[in-house]
C-alpha cells in the first residue's frame, strides 16, 4: 500500500474544479492537443457511463484521480466441496478475505474520483454499497476498466460511473486490492494520483496534473468559441438558449 499524498492546496483543488466545471471531454481532448499532448489521457471508448441524464448532465463530472490497483488472486479459495459448505462457514470465508483482501481508496475527499484498475478479471469490484459510501465521502465519480455490480441500484443512486463491464461474481476467491495511491493503467491509458478526470457522455479524459492549467485554459477558449457557433445555429432554428450555451 503507498502512502497517499495531496499535491494540491483544497484552494488549488477548487480552483481548478472552477476551472474545468463545464468543460466537456471533447473540449479537453483539443485542450491537450493544443498543449502538444495528442493522444494522451483518452481513456479507451470501452469504457463508458453506466447511465446518461440528457436533462441535467448528472452523469458528467470533473474531479481529482483517487487511483485504486486489484489484482487477481494466487490465495486458495480452502473451503469445503460444496455438498459440505454451511452458510456460516462460508460467510466467515467471505468475512476475512474482505477484511484481509480486499481494501479500497483511502482518504476520499471532496473532488475525488476512484479509478480502479481491475485488468481482465471478472468481479463487480464495483457494486452500490462501496461507491454510494465513496460518493458520501465526497467522491464526484467511479472510473474503472473492470467490472460493476448492482446497477440498477447504482443508477437509481444517481453515482456516476464509468465502466468496461457488467460482472455478476463478488470478490472473495477471484481478486485481491494490491495498491492504492499508485500509477493506473486502463487500457493503455496512464493515469496518476490527483491527475484531472474529465468524463461525459463521450467517455473519459484524463489530463496530466502538471499541464492541467494550461490545458483547462486552452479547452475553456475551445469551448466558448464552440458556443458562440452553436447559439447562432438556436437562433436560426428559433430555439431559446439553454444551460450549454453559458
Amino acid at each position: 500500500m503507498s502512502e497517499l499524498t495531496h499535491p494540491l492546496s483544497d484552494e488549488e483543488r477548487e480552483e481548478l474544479i472552477d476551472r474545468y466545471e463545464g468543460l466537456r471531454v471533447t473540449d479537453v481532448v483539443d485542450g491537450l492537443d493544443y498543449n502538444g499532448y495528442h493522444d494522451i489521457g483518452q481513456v479507451t471508448e470501452e469504457i463508458g457511463p453506466l447511465f446518461r441524464d440528457s436533462e441535467a448532465f448528472s452523469h458528467r463530472f470533473v474531479g481529482f484521480a483517487n487511483t485504486v490497483r486489484y489484482l487477481p488472486t494466487n490465495t486458495p479459495r480452502e473451503l469445503p466441496p460444496p455438498s459440505e459448505l454451511d452458510n456460516d462457514t462460508f460467510a466467515e470465508w467471505e468475512g476475512e478475505w474482505y477484511n484481509d483482501l480486499a481494501g479500497g481508496p483511502e482518504d476520499v475527499r471532496e473532488h475525488d474520483v476512484v479509478v480502479m484498475e481491475a485488468t481482465g478479471i471478472d468481479v463487480g469490484n464495483i457494486g452500490s454499497d462501496n461507491a454510494f459510501g465513496w460518493y458520501n465521502d465526497g467522491a464526484k465519480g467511479v472510473v474503472t476498466n473492470g467490472g460493476v455490480r448492482d446497477t440498477d441500484e447504482i443508477v437509481k443512486q444517481g453515482i456516476p460511473t464509468y465502466y468496461k463491464t457488467i460482472s455478476k461474481p463478488i470478490i472473495p476467491g477471484r481478486d485481491e486490492f494490491e495498491a492504492n495511491g499508485v500509477p493506473v493503467n486502463l487500457d493503455g491509458t496512464r493515469i496518476e494520483p490527483g491527475d484531472v478526470v474529465v468524463a461525459d457522455g463521450d467517455g473519459v479524459v484524463v489530463v496530466p496534473l502538471d499541464v492541467a492549467r494550461e490545458v483547462g485554459e486552452a479547452a475553456a477558449r475551445i469551448q466558448r468559441e464552440d458556443q458562440e457557433r452553436r447559439r447562432a445555429h438556436y437562433e436560426e432554428a428559433g430555439l431559446d438558449p439553454d444551460f450549454t450555451l453559458e
